[in-house]
Order: C-alpha cells, then sequence, then structure tokens
C-alpha cells in the first residue's frame, strides 16, 4: 500500500462522524469531537466574532471546570450511598481536574463556542456538560456520546443552571485574571519607582497647557506617575474583591430549585478548596447574601471595568509625556530616550518610533470601548437575569488580559531602559536658561509686575532671566547678586514640596 493511500485513508479516518441528536432533531460531528449537539448547534447559529472561547478566554473555559468540579462533589458529598450519582461523580470530577489541568490544550479546545452568543451562556455552559460528560465517559471505559449513563443535563449540569454556572465560572475567571494583572502592575510601578531615583537629579522645565512653567526633576515626574499607578492598583484590588461574592446554589433565578439545602452548602465550600488549589493562593469566594440579588445584577463586573478605564486613562495620559519627552531625536523635545525597538519607516531611513508608548495609547482606547459595551450590557438586564452577560463577560475578559499583556511589554522595553543621555542634560538644561518662566520665583520679592516685566524682557531678547535681573538695577538693588542666584537656582525651586512633606 503506498504511502498516498495511507494519507487518504487516514484522511478518512479523522473526517469519521457520530450523530448526535437532541428534541429538535440531529447533527453530524467528528468523531473525535467531545462537544455535542448543542454545541454543535452554537457552532451553527453564532459565527460571529471568528473566535473560539477557549481562544480568548482560557481562564474561563478553567473557571466552568472548576465549577463543574465543586458542582460534582457537592452532589456526590449529599447522594446516597450506593446510587447510580454516587458512582458516576467520581469521573465527572476526574473530568473536571482533566480540562483545569490541561496544558496540553488536549480537552480545553474543544470548548468552541463563539463567546458572544445568545441565550445568556446557555451554549457556553452546554459546551461544558457535553465535554466533560464525554470525557467521563471514556474514563468509565464507555464510549463518547452514552448519555444513558452519564448524561450532560441530568448529571454534569445536576444541582445548577446555566444562571448560576456562568455568573460564578466569570467571577473566578475575571479575578483570576486580575490577580496576574495586579502582579504585573506592582512590577510597572516599581520600574517607575526607580526610574524616579534614578532621574531624581535631573532638572527640567515644566509644563502647562504645553507652555513653559517652573522647573521641576524628571525623577519627580516618574514618581508622579508611580504613584497614580498605586491607586490603580488599590482601587483594582478593592473592587476586585466584589467578584468573591458568587451566586452559586441559585439555579434559574435565584430561588435555588432543584437543589437541596445541604448542597447549596457543600458547593462553596468546594468552590473556595478548588479555586484557592488552582490559583495558588487563598480564594475568600462567598456566597452572595441574596441569590436573586446575585442572578440579577451584574454592577461588579461595571465596577471593575470602570477602574479598568480610569487605570488605561492614566496610563495613556503617561505614555503621551513619554512620547513628548522622547520626541525628535532633533526636532522635538528631547529629554528623554527610549530603546529603539524597531524600523519606525518604510521609507524614511532611520527613523525610530515610540511603539510601546503607542501601543499603550491604544490599549487605552480598547478598554475605554470595552468599558462602554459592558455598561450597556450591563444596563440591558431585565426581571431575574441579565441575558447580555456573554458580551459583557468577553469585553470584561479582553480588558483585563490586553492591559496585563501590553503592561508587561511596557515596562520590561520602555520603562525599565529609558534613558537620559547627556544631549538630553544639555536640552534640558538649555530649556531652562531659556525659559522666561523661572521669574514666577522672584515674585515674593519683587511682586509680581516687576517679575512680568523681567520674564517679558528675557522672552524678547532671548536672554535668560539671570542675566537679565543682573543687569536690572531695580532687582538688584531689591535683591543683591547672592540672593538673586539663591532664588533663580533651578534645583531649589523643585523642593518646596518635598519641604512641606517633611
Amino acid at each position: 500500500m503506498t504511502n498516498k493511500t495511507n494519507e487518504a485513508i487516514s484522511d478518512i479516518a479523522k473526517k469519521t462522524t457520530r450523530t448526535v441528536k437532541d428534541s429538535l432533531g440531529s447533527r453530524e460531528v467528528s468523531e473525535t469531537a467531545y462537544y455535542g449537539i448543542n454545541t454543535a448547534r452554537a457552532l451553527e447559529n453564532f459565527p460571529v466574532t471568528g473566535y473560539m472561547i477557549h481562544d480568548v478566554a482560557n481562564e474561563l473555559v478553567v473557571a466552568l471546570a472548576i465549577v463543574k468540579k465543586a458542582a460534582a462533589m457537592a452532589n456526590l458529598e449529599t447522594s446516597a450511598p450506593g446510587s447510580h450519582v454516587a458512582e458516576i461523580m467520581p469521573f465527572v470530577i476526574e473530568a473536571c481536574d482533566e480540562i483545569i489541568f490541561d496544558t496540553t490544550y488536549t480537552y480545553r479546545k474543544h470548548f468552541r463556542v463563539d463567546p458572544i452568543q445568545g441565550g445568556a451562556g446557555t451554549s457556553l455552559n452546554m459546551n461544558a456538560n457535553e465535554v466533560i460528560a464525554n470525557i467521563a465517559l471514556e474514563k468509565m471505559g464507555h464510549e463518547k456520546g452514552s448519555h444513558d449513563i452519564i448524561d450532560p443535563n441530568d448529571h454534569v449540569n445536576m444541582s445548577q443552571s446555566t444562571n448560576d454556572v456562568i455568573p460564578t465560572a466569570a467571577r473566578i475567571a475575571v479575578r483570576l485574571l486580575l490577580n496576574d494583572l495586579l502582579e504585573t502592575m506592582k512590577q510597572l510601578r516599581e520600574s517607575f519607582v526607580n526610574k524616579s531615583q534614578e532621574f531624581d537629579d535631573i532638572v527640567k522645565i515644566g509644563r502647562t497647557h504645553l507652555q513653559d512653567a517652573v522647573p521641576v526633576r524628571l525623577g519627580q515626574e516618574f514618581d508622579a506617575y508611580a504613584r497614580v499607578l498605586g491607586r490603580d492598583i488599590d482601587r483594582i484590588e478593592q473592587t476586585g474583591n466584589y467578584l468573591y461574592e458568587v451566586n452559586m446554589g441559585a439555579t434559574a433565578i435565584g430561588t435555588a430549585l432543584n437543589t437541596k439545602p445541604e448542597y447549596v452548602m457543600a458547593v462553596i465550600k468546594h468552590l473556595k478548596a478548588i479555586t484557592g488549589k488552582v490559583a495558588g493562593r487563598y480564594f475568600p469566594i462567598r456566597r452572595c447574601e441574596n441569590l436573586i440579588d446575585g442572578t440579577q445584577n451584574t454592577d461588579c463586573y461595571t465596577e471593575v471595568s470602570a477602574t479598568l478605564k480610569i487605570c488605561m486613562m492614566n496610563m495613556s495620559k503617561i505614555a503621551n509625556d513619554l512620547r513628548l519627552m522622547a520626541s525628535g531625536p532633533r526636532c522635538g523635545l528631547g529629554e528623554i530616550t527610549l530603546e529603539e525597538r524597531q524600523a519606525g519607516s518604510s521609507i524614511m531611513p532611520d527613523k525610530v518610533n515610540p511603539v510601546l508608548p503607542e501601543l499603550i495609547n491604544q490599549v487605552a482606547f480598547q478598554v475605554i470601548g470595552n468599558d462602554h459595551t459592558i455598561c450597556l450590557a450591563s444596563e440591558a438586564g431585565q426581571f431575574e437575569l441579565n441575558v447580555m452577560q456573554p458580551v459583557l463577560v468577553f469585553n470584561l475578559i479582553q480588558s483585563v488580559s490586553m492591559m496585563n499583556n501590553a503592561f508587561k511589554v511596557f515596562g520590561k522595553f520602555c520603562i525599565d531602559t529609558i534613558t537620559v543621555s547627556d544631549r538630553n542634560r544639555r536640552r534640558m538644561k538649555a530649556y531652562i536658561d531659556k525659559s522666561s518662566s523661572l521669574a514666577t520665583a522672584l515674585t515674593p520679592e519683587i511682586g509680581y509686575k516687576m517679575a512680568e516685566r523681567i520674564a517679558r524682557k528675557a522672552r524678547e531678547l532671548g536672554e535668560s532671566v539671570l542675566d537679565v535681573c543682573l543687569n536690572d538695577e531695580a532687582v538688584m538693588a531689591k535683591l543683591g547678586e547672592e540672593k538673586l542666584r539663591k532664588i533663580l537656582d533651578p534645583i531649589e525651586m523643585t523642593k518646596g514640596g518635598e519641604n512641606l512633606q517633611q
């Protein structure tokens, strides 16, 4: 038999399908697929973003498996010994572990539904039920689809509803992502702190309205960047804590229909233990005080999204500052030097662009847009459920993921590598020497009108404020040269706020 014949037979084998059925009819799915009829229908109905859920929300897949495992453990704990449920739940639990710890994507790749879908996430929940059921069946020695033994709805989804599974999994997934983001942000803040110390002796001209202002140390500017980022960290951490409050056990609308009271107690216990183990840190998961409230409302997502938006607006402002300070290299401000990361033009030789700050700007635009979508989706809930959670969760996960990825490269390839060359220092000194705004420091001694006259004359003549003062009899009569030079020392002008802190 030739190699081509072998390849043809192999291709035919790969295309082998099995028939999956529901009350609406049947579909053919690949024999290798772990999903079933509900997933197949969702693939037909929602070809929207071009993504599959495992592509863009891997943490949500893991969180779903965590939720399903906790539910299976609670059902096992509350089932009668020797019952069918007691017999099959260990295999369901084992199947969930296969997904949670599936580093090779053997099973996660079968979570294929589009992240934006109708039905409040029912397709995603069904996708999880089907994959877990078929993994469990194989572990029992049965073929995929043998749902008379393990049924996706009756067994994997036992004591659950999409309406408590999806919100709970979403909160866990976002919280897992936030943990990574917060660690990255803390590292980025440390990068700003390090640069503030490195640049503390460098004086430059401050600017307001893009016009000359009074002197400031470059290190002070970077310290301000570190501090606003610190507040962003605090805001995100605080609002992210609301994600620990879940509605698991609520089932359809928050009334815990079709559950045992002991199950409702047990599922949170297991959810907390499993999530903490996966996250590698304590996860203080708790049940909503009111399960109907927890099922209806999505304000915890909108609050987190708002803090992400605030953070990105702050970061975009910082990126704008860096782009301006690094502009040039010869015909711009030229105050700092960014590491050259890649060629900046296909036509202009030797042009290098500030690509990392530009990246931060664009991520900010996306996060701000995502926040608007999240607000609209949150407002669109009616009565006992918000059916718009798929688009809400998709955008929130995207925001957190993009920020984490962008901040990592921004810190490593931009902030950590910023330098101030001798040319940069000369440029900053020249700006200070030329700036008439230094006359501001004279106003307490000679008054605003005389200081304004000095500043205007310095600007008109193109001379320094110091030189104009040294040739001005009225100023010299009031101050004398020694006092004048002390007042106009740029470094001393930057210390007033620090003296207040002391």
